[in-house]
């Protein structure tokens, strides 16, 4: 595959659409409309048509420029778009669905499962450290596309530096499969919350060992929160993270073969869904983390109600804590994050007590979780998280 840039980013250019440059435009333009404003407002005070229209100007112009200041604040902090073009063209670039039913078979896969991309807005992240990849190691910008899904999405890998030692180019990492929140982009993972930035500091103290970071968002399809699960009739967000995200990113890097190898980690949905997807696929993810993840699939106006169309069976095989209780305990290691102050800390309280019940008589699973005394459900209190989390992960990745 063609090499990547190295983590030395150049920053992004001026008028990106989450470059500091264009909020700080735009509020610069309303400081200057509130001050004309006030200037020309006396001028303008006739009640004849065009001073009236002149009123009408000025505010129209204030007003557009507070709301997109806002507008692009808001989109900064949660990621829905990262770029002009994923703004303008929603799911146009980004998404490669199939015609059928059941998304498969009808979307050209590209030979390389994985192929190198300019999208994402990497080059925004400006606090990675730099240098060459042999000492910093290098995240890539890539495009993953999946044979049975028909899937493609832009994801970010991070290789640490050990990956380009010379002595090493026998030896497969394990992996760690990061899942961002929904709404938000891949992009969260490195601007929000500082996930490789992290991974790089415990890995050069030896709290964590060299690892691959693969970073992904849960909704492959934009416009609605599929849990990661398989919709019936609908889009397959399982089937891609459990088959067709492990196998390309087997096809194109070196990394470890077993579940053991193998870890996901995530926040908010990304948490659910890192939980969900090693429950109940074991042998394809053998440890997980959730930072302040659900433990059964919500149903609200983001996820477009119920996702199992009313299938109550297919709804007690994704709920956690029915399956730890009626089906064969998995070879698994566990995490559950969350704080004391959180909404949800009573039902994680709750599913770490049943696993640690269903732990003390299965040796096979392990479950440990993790309580901060104050925070809420925001990137702060995941920050704050991370880094005992990741140094958690790195204990369990074979």
């Amino acid at each position: 595959m063609k090499p990547a840039p190295t983590v030395s980013h150049r920053k992004a250019d001026g008028m990106e659409l989450t470059s500091d440059a264009l909020v700080n435009s735009l509020l610069a333009l309303g400081a200057a409309a509130v001050v004309t404003t006030l200037w020309l407002w006396p001028r303008l005070a006739p009640q004849r048509p065009l001073p009236v229209l002149g009123r009408i100007g000025l505010l129209t112009v204030v007003q557009a420029s507070v709301l997109a200041v806002l507008a692009l604040s808001v989109n900064n902090s949660f990621g829905f778009y990262t770029s002009w073009d994923d703004l303008l063209s929603p799911g146009g670039a980004k998404l490669a669905l199939a015609g059928n039913e059941n998304h498969r078979g009808g979307t050209p896969v590209p030979d390389a499962l994985v192929q190198p991309t300019t999208e994402g807005g990497l080059e925004t992240i400006t606090n990675l450290p730099k240098g060459p990849p042999e000492e910093v190691g290098r995240i890539e910008s890539v495009r993953v596309s999946g044979k049975e899904t028909g899937f493609s999405d832009q994801m970010f890998v991070y290789l640490p530096p050990a990956y380009f030692d010379p002595k090493l180019t026998l030896v497969r990492f394990p992996v760690l499969l990061a899942i961002a929140g929904y709404p938000g982009t891949t992009l969260n993972l490195l601007h929000e919350l500082p996930l490789a930035q992290t991974a790089i500091e415990l890995q050069r103290s030896g709290k964590m060992p060299p690892t691959v970071l693969v970073m992904a968002r849960p909704a492959v399809v934009p416009s609605r929160d599929t849990e990661c699960v398989d919709v019936p009739g609908g889009p397959r967000t399982e089937t891609w993270f459990v088959k067709d995200v492990p196998e390309a990113i087997l096809s194109a890097y070196r990394v470890g073969r077993t579940a053991g190898s193998w870890g996901t980690l995530g926040y908010s949905t990304g948490g659910s869904c890192a939980l969900r997807l090693a429950m109940r696929f074991p042998n394809v993810y053998g440890s997980a983390a959730s930072l302040h993840g659900d433990f059964t699939v919500r149903q609200d106006n983001y996820t477009g109600g119920d996702l199992f169309n009313g299938d109550k069976a297919l709804a007690q095989q994704h709920d956690l804590g029915w399956r730890l209780q009626n089906l064969p305990v998995p070879a698994l290691n566990v995490l559950a994050v969350s704080t004391r102050a959180e909404g949800d800390y009573p039902q994680t309280v709750q599913f770490v007590d049943l696993a640690t019940r269903t732990a003390a008589a299965n040796p096979q699973f392990k479950i440990d979780s993790l309580y901060l005394d104050d925070g809420g459900h925001n990137f702060d209190s995941w920050t704050r998280e991370l880094p005992a989390t990741l140094e958690w992960l790195g204990s369990h990745l074979g």
